[in-house]
């Protein structure tokens, strides 16, 4: 019986691999990537260091809020289906369904954003080289540290993250040291950049709102402490660990991160609007401070948040493949697991579907690349409006079926409060997407449908499942707590 065959894993179940230093590791990194390292520049000229930090802060919030809604029911009942499960168990079947196909969707697009950027990054050290080659190592690199064992994708994904991380705190480090005047050799900056000209606030309100749109992408990925649950080593103890840490880690990372680019770099600085690695915020401050070569090392640092997001992606999205072959909503062969417990049917179809979207890119201009990322855009914050709904809904049913709270191996302080704040900012940012579409003379519905396209596929998902099956919402006395 070969590998993948071998079906007869105890009762087809996912192996609890994942350390406490894994879990506390992947969420960590989840945050952290080029929303920080790059579009922070860009967020900081468009609103100021003030707006931004406004709009940063508030998502932030938000992102604390869902987190600790995640992890209650992850740490109650920890499952590789994560929001498809819980959203079938607390919601609705079809809700479920659409769920867990949208996340799917999502990451499988994201691979192919991810191979894309990576050739991009390689050629910027080997500007003739072939962008084949890169693509193809870029995909074996993460294949097999998805092949191999959880553990080994643990391990890799914690090393990736501690570069981030080690990245993010060396930099707030040497930039507040220069702000104070005491690296660099000049005189204390203070507070000058951050309030020159119409700073800290550029722009009003449309201006901090708009990066608010832009930084509920950057903290795309912390929900990721969903997905791992299945594989976790304790997770009644580990989950709620690694949740404690989020709020802590948004406020030292990007706050921090970004008050220190405010201060040392004015608004008005056209480079921070660049997307180029080598303007990139934090390439000028370390550049600022007589780091040779700084252009160099944050391309390897963003080199190395690129493999952490293909990585995670590719872990992601076949977990949840498999979740929902288990729950009879996909093919039964993505149930199948390898001797090592590894999903290796959904990994590959998944990796598959990356790569032929990547492909795409290649064909009539990018347009149908362009579509496909554009309909993957607003599935993080369906998903978050999906953990959102089913921990409001999660709670409701404990209560309403007399359960004691202090069952609860983790409980969400906030609560109704959490979820139901983390469910409104999540509607305003899927609404107010592309607001600026419906501001001209006349309505680019070009722009709308581009930027909209997720939300009809969502609903097509959800409705087609509730036609066929009839299913409809559970009642709080029969969602399913076990």
């Amino acid at each position: 019986m070969s590998d993948t065959e071998n079906n007869n894993h105890p009762s087809n179940e996912l192996k609890r691999g994942l350390k406490s230093r894994h879990i506390a590791m992947i969420s960590l990194g989840g945050t952290i990537g080029t929303g920080l390292f790059l579009a922070s520049g860009a967020s900081i000229a468009q609103a100021g260091p003030g707006g931004a930090l406004v709009a940063y802060a508030l998502i932030g919030a938000m992102v604390y809020f869902l987190m600790t809604s995640l992890g209650e029911m992850a740490a109650y009942m920890p499952t590789s289906g994560s929001f498809s499960t819980y959203a079938t168990k607390f919601v609705d079947p079809a809700f479920g369904f659409a769920m867990g196909w949208n996340y799917w969707y999502n990451w499988a697009i994201t691979i192919a954003a991810e191979i894309s950027a990576v050739t991009l990054i390689m050629k910027y050290w080997f500007p003739d080289s072939s962008s084949a080659i890169w693509t193809i190592l870029f995909i074996a690199i993460v294949l097999t540290f998805n092949l191999l064992s959880v553990g080994a994708y643990g391990e890799s994904e914690y090393w990736f993250a501690m570069i981030k991380v080690v990245t993010v705190i060396v930099f707030i480090i040497v930039s507040f040291l220069m702000i104070f005047g005491i690296l660099g050799g000049n005189d204390p900056i203070g507070f000058e950049n951050f309030f020159a000209g119409d700073a800290p606030f550029n722009g009003g309100f449309l201006a901090i709102f708009g990066i608010f749109l832009a930084a509920g992408f950057s903290f795309q990925g912390t929900e990721l402490l969903g997905v791992t649950a299945g594989e976790t080593d304790d997770p009644g103890k580990n989950i709620p660990k690694a949740v404690r840490s989020v709020f802590w880690r948004i406020l030292l990372f990007y706050i921090f991160a970004i008050l220190a680019i405010g201060l040392l770099i004015p608004y008005t600085d056209p480079r921070l609007l660049s997307e180029d690695v080598a303007v990139s915020p934090f390439t000028l401050v370390f550049d600022k401070l007589g780091i040779a070569f700084a252009a160099s090392v944050m391309n390897a640092i963003i080199l190395t948040a690129m493999l952490s997001a293909g990585n995670s992606g590719l872990y992601a999205s076949s977990r949840m493949l498999w979740q929902l072959a288990v729950d009879g909503k996909a093919p039964k062969i993505f149930a199948k697991l390898s001797r090592r417990g590894i999903p290796v049917y959904a990994l590959l179809a998944t990796l598959a579907v990356g790569c032929l979207a990547f492909l795409s890119s290649f064909f009539g201009d990018g347009v149908v690349y362009m579509w496909l990322l554009n309909a993957s855009g607003l599935s993080g914050f369906i998903a978050w409006v999906g953990i959102a709904v089913s921990h409001y809904r999660f709670r409701k049913a404990f209560i309403a079926q007399g359960k004691d709270l202090s069952l609860l191996p983790y409980k969400a302080r906030w609560y109704p409060f959490g979820p139901l704040f983390a469910l409104i900012v999540c509607l305003i940012v899927i609404i107010g997407q592309n607001y600026t579409a419906f501001l001209g003379g006349t309505i680019d519905w070009y722009g709308v449908a581009v930027s909209y396209i997720g939300i009809p596929l969502f609903l097509v998902l959800w409705i087609g499942y509730k036609v066929k099956h009839k299913s409809k919402v559970v009642s709080l006395k029969e969602c399913d707590l076990d």
